[in-house]
């Protein structure tokens, strides 16, 4: 892996970190309850964070796996979030108690860290957006950011990859 694609691993994972900090600042000091779709984009976030540290840290041949493994998760998290915001367009569709957030709540993450990884609230709740934009906007930012930065980071690895074989 190119000696420049791991600083960008290393700032990806930390701000995958840091947005679930925000995540976690906006439940216990805001009162905003996690719906069991923000939740899985919490899931989304960690794996994103977890995958990038684990190729900053990793030996040379296992940087790829684990860049292309937090590029998926971005991806799915950004399915969820764009998911998310489907929902908040049509109220109509979610109504009463999610089965997700029963399945999501019975989970060993949810179990060992209730605080980040509990769904409590509704998805169809609306909160005051954060600079125009609702969380679930966010999110899908966030993680197409991280999914163009990834990409970047596994195309340049090929690109190195294939120069070096040349």
């Amino acid at each position: 892996m190119n000696s420049s694609s791991k600083p960008l691993l290393l700032i990806v994972g930390l701000s995958a970190l840091a947005l679930l900090g925000g995540g976690l600042y906006l439940q216990i000091v805001e009162k905003m309850l996690p719906c069991p779709l923000c939740v899985l984009q919490r899931y989304a976030f960690a794996l994103v964070a977890v995958f990038c540290l684990l190729g900053v840290v990793m030996r040379r041949g296992a940087h790829g796996f684990f860049s292309a493994c937090a590029l998926l998760s971005a991806i799915a998290g950004a399915a969820v979030a764009g998911w998310h915001m489907w929902i908040k367009a049509n109220p109509t569709v979610a109504c009463g108690i999610d089965p997700l957030e029963t399945s999501l709540n019975t989970i060993f993450p949810a179990k060992l860290f209730p605080l980040m990884f509990k769904a409590d609230g509704l998805c169809t709740m609306e909160y005051a957006p954060i600079w125009r934009l609702s969380i679930p906007q966010w999110s899908l930012l966030w993680f197409l950011i991280f999914a163009v930065t990834l990409t970047f980071v596994f195309l340049q690895r090929k690109q190195s990859r294939a120069y070096r074989d040349a």
